[in-house]
């Protein structure tokens, strides 16, 4: 069995009756796959980056100095962005008839609403309130998933199945 069908199969899992009545299947699996995305992997990813890569340092590019919390979010989105396009590709939007190039490419053009959202956000809540940066980063993820879920079901994979 292939790893998307185990996945599936995890998450119906968790489709229970109760559940039904609130949500269709295909919004509860995006929005098991962006939460293991958004609030699992990527502040686990952010945290060992910041803490551990970043190391609390300010990097001077010559035209801008990128302060720790930022860079952290910098190099953090790559592996954000394939881990999130390939949960929602092979599990939440599964059925599409569009080809993964244009689906790439459209999901790119959604996330850079929210790469502007997460960056504005990390700003606000660190640089203005004070928060910690790794809870800043959960804050602003949070923000960002009503706008993630209508561009990947309107937009990216609009022409996609329900599963």
């Amino acid at each position: 069995m292939r790893l998307p069908e185990l996945i599936i199969r995890g998450i119906d899992r968790l489709y229970l009756p109760f559940v039904a009545a609130i949500l269709p299947r295909q919004v509860f699996r995006y929005a098991v796959c962006g939460g293991f995305t958004y609030l699992v992997f990527d502040p686990v990813c952010y945290s060992i980056l910041y803490n551990f890569l970043v190391e609390y340092r300010y990097f001077d590019l010559g035209f801008v100095v990128v302060s720790p919390h930022i860079a952290s979010m910098i190099l953090v989105f790559p592996c954000t962005f394939f881990v999130g396009f390939w949960l929602n590709r092979h599990v939440a939007f599964r059925h599409s008839p569009v080809g993964t190039g244009t689906q790439l490419f459209r999901y790119l053009l959604s996330i850079v609403g929210s790469i502007l959202l997460t960056y504005a956000g990390l700003k606000l809540f660190v640089e203005v309130c004070g928060i910690w940066p790794t809870p800043a980063k959960v804050l602003t993820t949070l923000l960002t998933t009503i706008y993630s879920f209508l561009a990947a079901k309107y937009f990216t994979f609009r022409h996609a199945e329900k599963g």
